[in-house]
């Protein structure tokens, strides 16, 4: 329904979007931006450099998004082009760019608050009926100025239980499902009439870990807690997918930043019980290990969003308990997790994160590993060494100190775990056999809905 100035495909490598082209100055600090010629909104309104200036600076504004995290100093319209201007040479800004927060939405979009009442976009859909709280119908724009859709018509549903996702792929009820539990997924593998559609993602079930707690801010607390983790088994028996078993932070799909060199992370359960008997912790009485007369006991939120994720959680309560760390698993809104985070009450807690959604993962990582933390990201952790090498790596390197960079950055978050990878992640989706041409974007910027046609 809308598009950023930049694009990128399903390898993060970006591309023309909104913008045709773009090029940087010599001293990396203003880049400037052609706009593709004839674009128009849905409203029938011409795209224009001070729309797309107008749009970008509404999302600058907004806090925690990586545009607003950007070094940008201005972003104005200039002899019929988008300049933007850093503070800083930053590399990654054509990827920022092409973040789904910097989407270009039309002047009449925004209310007098600056808030999106409409999303009149320039993508080969326009919004037809939103119909609260969960659906969404599209119709095909006819001034779209690429291939014009096969499919006219697409009404998108949120569904907030796996099995009902599940029951409307067999039953015929949806075209394409996603979100499906791997218990659901493997039952819908065995319907007529639908077959499995799967990707590898950039995004990583981790556990974050409050380094800053008497109890968690040991690194050979958190290396205790990482070996006595069976990631395989959790990915056979609860994934059904032995491969997504993390051995690092970095899965393959990030074929820049997996590092083939690590020592995988692997379960262990007496060195995990060694470990935790050198950072002081001993056996009660009852097997929960004690230090300084406090028992190890720790509460572990996550949600039910990914339905993956409680069940993760219960594994990993059951694994801890093995080597006499107490945990208490507390199952509620994914916003409970930032906003444990804020208020310094999160100690644990369990959730997916994708690398790339913006397509370079170095915007994600500058952000996760910020020193005074993020969200999503790293708690009361950080590491000058870590924080200048990626620094460096966005002022812009040569291709051999870029990868020396990325394997130092993922050496130094593979020895001090502020955050422990657990799984890797697969998407699937259930395609009906009523259409054909139908493909995962491995960033999930978009579910290409346009390049599906009905089948003959």
């Amino acid at each position: 329904m809308a598009e950023t100035l930049v694009d990128a495909d399903g390898r993060g490598a970006v591309q023309p979007g909104l913008a045709t082209s773009w090029k940087v100055s010599d001293d990396q600090r203003e880049w400037t931006f052609t706009l593709r010629p004839g674009a128009v909104f849905h409203d029938g309104t011409n795209v224009t450099p001070e729309a797309v200036v107008a749009s970008l600076e509404i999302a600058r504004g907004k806090p925690a998004t990586p545009l607003a995290d950007a070094p940008i100093e201005a972003v104005t319209a200039t002899d019929g082009r988008v300049r933007v201007q850093l503070s800083k040479p930053y590399a990654p800004l054509p990827a920022v760019l092409a973040h789904t927060s910097a989407q270009v939405l039309a002047p009449a979009s925004y209310g007098k608050d600056k808030t999106v009442q409409a999303v009149i976009g320039t993508g080969p859909y326009k919004v037809e009926r939103v119909k609260q709280p969960a659906e969404i119908d599209v119709v095909a724009f006819d001034r779209w100025a690429g291939t014009a859709p096969a499919i006219q018509r697409v009404s998108y549903q949120a569904v907030g239980r796996a099995e009902t996702r599940a029951l409307m792929a067999e039953s015929g009820q949806a075209d394409v499902t996603l979100g499906l539990d791997p218990v659901s997924r493997q039952r819908v593998e065995r319907a007529d009439g639908v077959e499995i559609r799967s990707v590898t993602l950039p995004r990583t079930i981790l556990l974050k870990v409050n380094a800053g707690h008497d109890k968690l801010g040991d690194v050979r607390v958190r290396r205790a807690i990482s070996a006595a983790l069976d990631r395989k088994a959790m990915a056979t028996a609860l994934l059904r997918d032995e491969e997504m078993a993390a051995t690092q932070l970095f899965p393959p799909s990030l074929e820049q930043w997996h590092q083939k060199s690590v020592a995988p992370l692997g379960h262990d359960v007496e060195g995990a019980r060694e470990l935790l008997r050198q950072a002081g912790w001993v056996p009660g009485p009852d097997g929960v290990v004690t230090k300084d007369g406090k028992r190890f006991e720790v509460s572990l939120r996550t949600f039910p969003d990914r339905p993956e994720l409680p069940v993760l959680a219960t594994a990993m309560q059951e694994a801890l308990k093995q080597v006499g760390i107490s945990v208490k698993v507390k199952v509620g809104n994914s916003s409970e997790i930032p906003a444990g985070h804020q208020d310094g009450t999160l100690e644990l807690a369990l959730f997916a994160r994708n690398f790339a959604l913006v397509p370079d993962p170095l915007a994600t990582l500058i952000g996760d590993y910020d020193p005074r933390g993020a969200d999503w990201g790293a708690m009361d952790w950080n590491n000058a060494e870590l924080t200048s090498t990626l620094n460096d790596l966005a002022g812009g390197v040569d291709t051999a100190t870029a990868a020396a960079a990325r394997t130092k950055v993922a050496g130094i978050l593979h020895s001090e775990l502020p955050l422990i990878p657990v799984a890797w992640y697969r998407q699937s989706a259930v395609v009906s056999d009523r259409v054909d041409g139908f493909t995962l974007d491995p960033l999930e910027r978009s579910w290409l809905i346009d390049k599906l046609r009905w089948s003959s």
